[in-house]
């Protein structure tokens, strides 16, 4: 994982790489925007991947379904329990609670298919009438 802040000066922006090193995702760069509002810690960050990818729990928008950045948010959480969450969404994607049904319901029905699925969206490639962005390192 690495941080950047565009804006040496706002430390309440930021963007987080995640290069996974091991599973479906490896070799694929995300990068996710990190908004810390005023009301942190008693609100959650907002986060949004900036690439569109496969992936159940993210929507085509980039947003996240991450248990704790929604009702298990609790104050004591930092922002690298976020990070920590984020990172394991691409060790273990979760179809229960998915954001992307369709990459959900493939997940369930056939991993072979999903693998197949989020390495063609990894490279750039359609997956149904769907264009992803190319994520490869």
């Amino acid at each position: 994982m690495k941080t950047v802040f565009p804006d040496p000066t706002d430390v309440l922006n930021f963007t987080l790489t995640i290069t996974p090193d091991e599973g479906i995702y490896k070799g694929g760069v995300f990068n996710f925007s990190f908004a810390i509002k005023p009301e942190y810690p008693h609100e959650p960050p907002k986060v949004r991947c900036k690439e569109k990818i496969y992936h159940p729990n993210l929507d085509l928008e980039g947003n996240v379904c991450l248990n704790i950045l929604r009702e298990d948010w609790k104050p004591v959480l930092t922002l690298s329990s976020v990070m920590i969450g984020i990172q394991y969404l691409f060790l273990e994607p979760n179809p229960d609670d998915p954001l992307n049904k369709d990459a959900a319901e493939d997940f369930r029905r056939s991993r072979e298919t999903f693998v197949h699925n989020v390495k063609q969206a990894m490279r750039g490639g359609y997956v149904g009438s769907e264009k992803f962005d190319k994520v490869l390192a």
